[in-house]
């Protein structure tokens, strides 16, 4: 649709509601494709594979953590298709005009730790494949730079320079980068998964690791109960569900380009509950192989290539990973923090030029490595700060507004969405409460228990949500109270 006189300061060609929507079900799934076929994506899963102490409990965790994934992203994925805005744009409706800039940023921070996480990811695939040299092992085990060692610096600069070019023709040319890479590293982990179980001689979910090993390994998990336990599984559950929790704000960024939702539905059952829990089983029987095979639990798919014989099939599975990491870098890092920064300065940044920023940010970070941490911790700790943003969005769009948005609003300074001086009280209310008791206090405090922060973005989202619509139930009746 066209938007009549917007405002500036509120509107620019990035930020219109989208008038070409090209993303058939095939794109879509391939954005779950790219979003989850990570050498993170797969660090997760064999990680929370460890946990559940079976391939029978693997599956019931899994599957209903994947099952809730595809309900949430349909919520905020109907409402990209329906308006045709970006995650920034929507959040004006319950945030106010300008108010909507403070969950923008939250979501772009978020990403550029994000963004950072995954490079270094992607790097290391490399320096993985490069320290089979003797000579390049050597220089990687005695020259550092900023807390890495020097190669690692090397490859990270590199594989960050490289995911620039991806977005220099916008979201096209993710769209076109996507439809292959996600394929892709899907043939390379069945290649990997086949032959760590033909040169194992077994085919198994687990047996194969002793139960002493999976405690072992899971102490410092930041998960309670032992692995099997039905606390461990819960866990499982939730930090799976929790790992989605950037692109539950901005799963819209995409679905805006879709067809229909008929496409949107097709492409997210095929890419979240089918693809989840197909390639969370091939990184369990991954896993166990490995174990099987080298005689110890390799959580990451870089350390199982790099001992394989053949240096061409390392060299592939590390190019593989690291192009398939590019993809969800691309996807769920640089899209989303390129449009939230536009958004708070439509006028002086661009989709480019947000990109840029974000990626700047990674890798100033990179020196300090925050995602160097267990996976549930860093999973739980970042998506904690995004569940009552989550919240307070679809409780507007769907309590309070009941599907019905008008968009050009969102784009005029002094219309619907105005509230006091662009900014709605109510939602930064709600907001405060939520992280208090998402985020804050179980990560800063030990006021709550040590299982809270593992369910934190739903305390963020069941809490925020909840406050958000009481308080806008209480304006209605009583508008003096109305902010």
């Amino acid at each position: 649709m066209s938007i009549r006189n917007p405002s500036p300061s509120l509107y620019n060609e990035d930020l219109a509601p989208a008038e070409e929507r090209k993303w058939g079900a095939f794109s879509i799934f391939n954005v779950w494709t790219s979003d989850v076929h990570s050498l993170w994506g797969y660090y997760l899963a064999a990680s929370l594979f460890l946990l559940c102490g079976s391939f029978v409990n693997f599956v019931i965790a899994i599957g209903i953590g994947s099952l809730v994934i595809f309900l949430l992203m349909s919520l905020v994925g109907n409402a990209g298709v329906r308006t045709g805005v970006p995650f920034p744009v929507l959040a004006r409706a319950s945030f106010g005009t300008f108010g909507a800039n403070v969950p923008a940023l939250v979501r772009a921070v978020v990403a550029c730790f994000w963004y950072g996480a995954q490079t270094a990811a992607a790097s290391g695939a490399i320096v993985a494949l490069l320290i089979r040299n003797e000579s390049l092992l050597a220089f990687h085990q005695n020259s550092h730079m900023l807390g890495h060692s020097t190669l690692e610096l090397i490859c990270y600069v590199i594989v960050w320079a490289l995911q620039l070019l991806i977005i220099q023709r916008g979201m096209e040319t993710v769209r076109r980068f996507q439809d292959w890479a996600g394929p892709a590293v899907w043939i390379m982990m069945l290649i990997l998964a086949v032959y760590l179980v033909v040169k194992s001689g077994t085919f198994s979910f687990g047996s194969e690791i002793p139960r002493d090993v999976l405690i072992e390994k899971t102490k410092d998990a930041g998960v309670p109960g032992e692995p099997g336990s039905i606390a461990a599984l819960a866990a499982v559950a939730a930090t799976w569900i929790t790992y989605f929790a950037a692109l539950y704000l901005n799963f819209c960024d995409f679905s805006r380009y879709a067809t229909s939702e008929k496409a949107l539905r097709k492409g997210n059952l095929w890419g979240l509950p089918i693809n989840l829990l197909a390639f969370c089983l091939v990184a369990g029987v991954t896993t166990t192989a490995a174990f099987t095979v080298y005689g110890e639990v390799l959580l990451h798919p870089e350390m199982i290539s790099a001992k394989f014989e053949s240096w061409f099939l390392a060299l592939l599975a590390a190019l593989t990973f690291a192009i398939a990491t590019l993809g969800i870098n691309v996807v769920a890092n640089f899209v989303s923090p390129a449009f939230d920064f536009a958004n708070v300065f439509p006028r002086q940044i661009n989709f480019k030029r947000g990109g840029y920023i974000a990626a700047l940010i990674a890798l100033v970070l990179y020196p300090f490595a925050p995602w160097e941490t267990g996976a549930a911790h860093f999973v739980n700790f970042i998506g904690s700060t995004m569940g009552p943003i989550f919240g307070i969005m679809m409780v507007d769009y769907y309590l309070i507004r009941k599907s019905q948005l008008n968009v050009e609003a969102l784009y005029h300074e002094n219309g619907e969405f105005r509230f006091q001086n662009g900014w709605h009280g109510n939602a930064f209310i709600a907001f405060a409460v939520g992280a208090l008791f998402s985020s804050i206090l179980p990560t800063f405090t030990s006021i709550l228990p040590d299982w809270w922060g593992t369910y934190g973005w739903f305390f963020g989202v069941a809490i925020g949500g909840a406050i958000y619509f009481v308080l806008r139930m209480g304006a209605r009746r009583n508008p003096a109270f109305a902010s």
